[in-house]
């Protein structure tokens, strides 16, 4: 069960379709907000796309979620805030976390340029996708 002082903790009111869309979260890896939508569309019938899009950007803003964009255009969320890399099944399209990937930046700042993140996507075969 969610406690509800995370919100509170981060400057967000808590309502019934942001703790939902936050559980999903806590409960789904890497989710689309067309997924979100389409699986708590029956619980919550007034709910639409914006609305999902909406409660993500504010949990994105307050830090609650991250987001990954991959072939520059399919954002997806996370809770995960820890350093990891993530893998990306050429075949499914499902994401997995892995452990993080170190990269030495500093001949980036001695070309002038100022490192400030990284998003690190591993792609290939998932290990289910390579059984079948």
């Amino acid at each position: 069960m969610l406690d509800l002082n995370l919100f509170e903790n981060h400057g967000i009111k808590p309502s019934i379709t942001r703790i939902k869309i936050y559980e999903y979260l806590l409960n789904h890896d890497h989710p689309t907000v067309d997924e979100i939508y389409q699986e708590l569309k029956p619980e919550l019938p007034t709910l639409s796309k914006t609305t999902v899009y909406n409660v993500l950007s504010l949990f994105h803003e307050k830090a609650l979620v991250s987001t990954l964009v991959l072939n520059h255009k399919e954002q997806r969320y996370e809770i995960n805030h820890q350093p990891h890399t993530h893998f990306e099944c050429i075949r499914c399209g499902n994401v997995y976390d892995m452990p993080y990937v170190q990269i030495d930046y500093r001949s980036i700042a001695q070309d002038g340029f100022e490192y400030v993140n990284h998003d690190f996507v591993v792609k290939g075969v998932c290990a289910t996708c390579k059984q079948e």
